[in-house]
């Protein structure tokens, strides 16, 4: 404590007090003079006691804060008393809290991210080691013509694949950093489920799936045109690729005080209940998935509609149909 020059000076400033108060009372009357330097000597005691432990508290402040600088968050600082001491305790346990809650999240940040590099790792792994067999096997010149048109047709599928993969990851990228600004616009539902259907016509066609759409159609909803499109194309992408030949693929709407629905349901294999729970989660292949499948598309459509302050939900009974419905509240978005 006698180290800190403050300290020093204290003590300096006190003792000439002492000595000036004391000669003063001397000066007037002995006995006064007395009474006065053992009342200023008692003060001057009294206070650098209390001064040592003020000292002490800070001292014990500052090693708690360089152990929590070392990463021990656990530690509890805080007292029952009153004082300007207490609260600063109280208000850096307050700072320790936000900075566990901040490591942990930070850690499991670090997991995830972890876990999805290794998901794209694997995800990319199969169809570029598929393209380096057929390419190998391409350059043989004794190949028949119709194989090497086979593999050729296999690589361009398999780059397809690809782009799509990559062109959702930029998607999600950008929807998880917040660098969308999602659009407050009127979508008219039925305009929207027209521009979703665009390029999932053909493969409706190819399965002789029955397409079934119902609802109001001045049903609509404040968000984004585009981005609620995209949500809605993966969704019906999945009912199509989820439902056998000569199917049902349904959708419906409709449009309440509190909020806009959009119902999709089909007759497919649906979804086994050990599964449901995951269907969202990233790069998570349920057992009735596609073969083709990466398990990316829901997730995808569940952050543009969260992003826009709405819900998706999902119910579904194996061999019974699967059934998503979209939410988007009213004075929300």
């Amino acid at each position: 404590m006698l180290r800190n020059q403050e300290i020093k000076r204290y003590i300096t400033l006190m003792a000439i007090i002492l000595v000036l108060g004391s000669a003063a009372c001397f000066y007037i009357d002995p006995i006064s003079g007395l009474i006065a330097f053992l009342a200023l000597l008692f003060m001057c005691g009294a206070s650098l006691i209390f001064t040592r432990w003020r000292y002490q508290q800070l001292d014990e402040l500052s090693q708690y804060l360089k152990r929590i600088a070392g990463g021990e968050y656990s530690l509890d600082i805080r007292d029952s008393d009153e004082g300007e001491l207490s609260i600063l305790k109280s208000e850096l346990y307050k700072v320790t809290v936000t900075l566990r809650e901040q490591a942990r999240l930070l850690k499991k940040d670090k997991h995830y991210l972890a876990d999805s590099i290794s998901d794209i790792s694997h995800q990319l792994k199969t169809p570029i080691t598929s393209m380096f067999v057929m390419t190998d096997l391409i350059r043989d010149e004794n190949l028949p013509q119709d194989k090497r048109m086979e593999f050729t047709q296999n690589i361009h599928s398999q780059l397809e694949r690809l782009q799509w993969l990559v062109s959702s990851l930029l998607k999600l990228s950008k929807i998880d950093a917040g660098s969308i600004e999602f659009k407050k616009e009127t979508v008219q539902v039925k305009d929207l489920i027209h521009r979703s259907l665009e390029h999932l016509r053909i493969p409706m066609e190819i399965k002789e799936q029955t397409l079934e759409i119902s609802g109001d159609d001045r049903t609509s909803f404040i968000g984004d045109y585009y981005w609620s499109s995209e949500a809605l194309t993966n969704i019906i992408k999945n009912c199509i690729e989820h439902t056998p030949s000569g199917g049902t693929i349904g959708i419906s709407f409709r449009e309440t005080p509190l909020s806009t629905t959009i119902k999709l349901f089909d007759n497919g294999q649906g979804i086994r209940k050990e599964d449901l729970p995951h269907i969202f989660h990233r790069f998570y292949k349920g057992k009735n998935a596609h073969h083709d499948s990466i398990g990316i598309g829901l997730a995808m459509s569940q952050s543009i509609v969260q992003n826009q302050g709405g819900r998706i939900e999902v119910i579904s009974e194996e061999d019974q149909g699967t059934e998503f419905t979209i939410k988007f509240y009213k004075g929300v978005v």
